[in-house]
């Protein structure tokens, strides 16, 4: 999952930026209203955490031009405790929730988990492939009920690949997903993730097969025959 963070105050967008990577998000961060709005109209994301006293442009603004371009985006917003109109308006100009300041890192957390899923189309929170489980909400992945030690960009890959299960997905794709804004990750650090979330899936006879030159597809579990040699490398 990609969320863009608009948030001015440095201390609280750097926590909330560490807090969410380890949770094994990609996160980019802007600290004006204009460059949100920019990048609001120049990328894909899954989710916006808006502050709405930004400078330049303020976070009502931003959300004003996002839903005028018929942007679905989930968007949780962030005000001070006593900005009670700010939040009213916020809502009825099409946020989907909000959190007052202070809040608990463990609470937002829970919203964002909340909201992406939302923004998925609220399917179920449990994937199930073969004997392969991923669990959303608490981000973790089993084989035969074992849970698989998995790193944060690990889960992401495996996100992407389980939700276009049987289609292929480009490395640059996998780059887009990712990886956040200032990174430089080459192709072969794809390669990494993929041989490594290969080796600790394929134990369950779950396959990620590669095309060659194009990139990677997570074989649909009842297309692989028993006994069948996929290319792995």
């Amino acid at each position: 999952m990609r969320i863009l963070l608009a948030e001015d105050d440095s201390v609280l967008a750097d926590g909330l930026t560490r807090s969410l990577r380890q949770s094994g998000y990609a996160i980019d961060c802007v600290k004006n209203g204009q460059d949100a709005d920019t990048a609001l109209s120049t990328q894909e994301f899954d989710l916006l955490i808006l502050d709405l006293g930004l400078p330049k442009l303020s976070g009502l603004e931003v959300l004003r031009r996002l839903r005028a371009r018929s942007s679905l985006l989930p968007v949780l917003i962030l005000t001070a405790a006593d900005s009670v109109e700010q939040r009213v308006e916020g809502l009825d100009l099409g946020a989907d929730d909000y959190m007052a300041k202070p809040f608990a890192l463990s609470e937002l957390e829970a919203r964002v988990r909340a909201l992406t899923r939302r923004g998925a189309g609220g399917g179920p929170t449990v994937v199930k492939h073969g004997p392969l489980v991923y669990d959303q909400v608490g981000r973790s992945a089993y084989i035969n009920d074992q849970m698989l030690d998995l790193s944060a960009r690990e889960l992401g890959l495996l996100e992407v690949l389980l939700a276009r299960t049987g289609r292929l997905v480009s490395k640059e794709q996998l780059v887009d997903h990712l990886c956040e804004w200032g990174e430089e990750v080459s192709n072969n650090a794809i390669e990494v993730y993929v041989h490594r979330l290969r080796k600790k899936i394929e134990v369950g006879g779950v396959r990620i097969a590669t095309v060659r030159g194009l990139g990677y597809c997570l074989e649909k579990y009842s297309d692989v025959p028993r006994g069948a040699t996929l290319d792995t490398k």
